[in-house]
C-alpha cells in the first residue's frame, strides 16, 4: 500500500491546515503585501528627480543623490533588478565626464575669466562659425558644464532609484488595462539586462571556481555564448508562459466605443501637451492649468474605456495604504518646497558661475530634502534571502 510522506499512517494524506494558521518549523514570513505600492516609490522618485531639475547647486543636488542612495541602500530588496542602481550610477557619472569632456574640448557658452589650461585651437572653415574645438579652458565655463551635468546625473540616479525599489512585475499588475500589453513589453525589457548580469556573474564565478580564465578575450568568448543560449531559452520559456495563460486575447468592443476612446486618448494628449507649453511659457499663465488638468481627465477616460477590451485578472492586488501615502507624500514635498525656494531665493538654487562664486548651502531647502528620507523609517525593510533547499526527511 501507498505511504504517503508526512503521513504517519499508510495511505491517508496528511490534514489539511486550517485557514491563517502559521506552518511548521517557524512563524510565517512577512508577506510582500507588506512593502508599498510600487506606484508609491516611482512618484516618490519622480518627485526627487523633479526637486533636482528645479536648482543648479551642486551642494543640494549632492544631498538629493544622497538621500535617493541611503533610501536605495537600506529598502533594496533581494531582487536581480534590484541591481540596476549601480548601473544607473555609473551612466550619470558618464554623463557627468562627457559633460566636462565636451566642456574642455568644444568650449562653454559662459565667458570667463580665469584661465585653467589652454589647448591648441583647430581652426574651422566659416559655415562652422559659433563652434570652436580646442581654446581657452575657464574655470566658469567648467563649473557651469559640472553644474548642468550634476542635475542630470542627479535625474538618472533618482530614475535609478525607482527601477531598484519597485519591481516590475508588481509594477505591472497596477497598470490600466489599456497600457497592460504595453507595459508587459517595458517589463520585459527591464527585466532582460538585470537577469543577464545575473547570469554573466554567476558564469564567471563558477569559471573562477574551476580554475578557468574569465577576463580578457577567451573568457568574453565561453561566457557570452553561455549567457546568449539561457536568454534565449528564457525567452522561448517565456513566450510559452504567455501563450498558455491567454496572452492578447481581446474583448468585443462596440465600434462606437473604440472611436470615442481614441478621440479621448488622443485629445487629452494633446490637451496635456498645450497645458505643459502654457505652464512653461509667461503668456500662458492663465490657459495653461485648465487646459493641462482637462488633458488628463480626457486622457484617463480613454485608458479607462481602453482597459474594456483587455481580458485579464489580479491575483493578489497590491493595495495603496497608509505607507504608499506617505512615501508619496515625502517626494511631493520636496518638489514643492524647492519649487516655492526657487521662487523665493533663486539665488539660492542657482549659484552665479560670472562672476565665478563659491555655492552656499541654503538651510531650509537642504532641510527640505531631508523628507525625502522618510521612507526609509516607515517602510519594512526587505526580507532576508532565505536557503530554500529541503531539509532531508529521516
Amino acid at each position: 500500500m501507498r505511504e504517503s510522506r508526512g503521513s504517519g499512517r499508510p495511505g491517508l494524506a496528511p490534514p489539511r491546515p486550517e485557514r491563517g494558521t502559521p506552518p511548521a518549523g517557524g512563524p510565517v514570513p512577512r508577506s510582500r503585501r507588506a512593502q508599498p505600492h510600487p506606484g508609491a516609490w516611482w512618484l516618490w522618485a519622480l518627485a526627487l528627480g523633479t526637486a533636482a531639475t528645479r536648482t543648479t547647486n551642486p551642494l543640494l543636488l549632492a544631498l538629493l543623490i544622497t538621500v535617493s542612495g541611503y533610501v536605495v541602500a537600506v529598502r533594496r530588496p533581494h531582487t536581480p533588478w534590484a541591481l540596476s542602481y549601480g548601473a544607473f550610477v555609473k551612466l550619470a557619472a558618464a554623463v557627468l565626464l562627457l559633460r566636462l569632456a565636451f566642456a574642455v574640448v568644444l568650449g562653454s557658452p559662459v565667458p570667463g575669466t580665469h584661465t585653467v589650461f589652454t589647448l591648441p585651437e583647430v581652426p574651422l572653415p566659416d559655415w562652422a562659425q559659433g563652434i570652436r574645438l580646442g581654446g581657452r579652458v575657464t574655470a566658469e565655463g567648467l563649473a557651469f558644464a559640472l553644474y548642468d551635468a550634476l542635475r542630470l546625473a542627479a535625474l538618472l540616479i533618482c530614475v535609478g532609484a525607482a527601477n531598484a525599489l519597485a519591481g516590475p512585475s508588481r509594477l505591472l499588475k497596477s497598470l490600466p488595462g489599456a497600457l497592460y500589453e504595453l507595459g508587459v513589453a517595458v517589463v520585459v525589457a527591464l527585466t532582460f539586462a538585470p537577469n543577464l548580469v545575473a547570469d554573466v556573474r554567476r558564469l564567471r564565478a563558477a569559471r573562477r571556481l574551476r580554475g578557468r580564465p574569465d577576463k580578457g578575450v577567451r573568457g568574453l568568448v565561453q561566457v557570452g555564448l553561455p549567457v546568449l543560449e539561457g536568454a534565449l531559452e528564457r525567452s522561448v520559456s517565456l513566450a510559452a508562459a504567455m501563450d498558455a495563460r491567454g496572452y492578447g486575447r481581446t474583448a468585443e468592443v462596440p465600434p462606437a466605443v473604440r472611436r470615442t476612446t481614441a478621440a479621448l486618448t488622443l485629445g487629452g494628449l494633446l490637451g496635456v501637451c498645450a497645458g505643459t507649453y502654457g505652464l512653461l511659457t509667461a503668456a500662458g499663465g492663465s490657459y495653461g492649468l485648465p487646459v493641462l488638468f482637462a488633458g488628463l481627465a480626457s486622457a484617463l477616460a480613454g485608458l479607462w474605456l481602453g482597459g474594456r477590451r483587455t481580458l485579464r485578472t489580479r491575483y493578489r492586488p497590491d493595495p495603496w495604504d497608509a505607507r504608499a501615502w506617505l512615501v508619496t507624500a515625502s517626494g511631493v514635498s520636496v518638489a514643492a518646497l524647492l519649487v516655492l525656494a526657487g521662487s523665493l531665493d533663486p539665488g539660492a538654487l542657482h549659484p552665479g558661475v560670472v562672476p565665478l562664486e563659491p555655492p552656499t548651502l541654503p538651510l531650509w531647502p537642504a532641510a527640505a530634502v531631508l523628507i525625502g528620507l522618510l521612507p526609509a523609517f516607515v517602510t519594512p525593510a526587505p526580507e532576508a534571502v532565505r536557503d530554500t533547499r529541503e531539509e532531508p526527511t529521516p
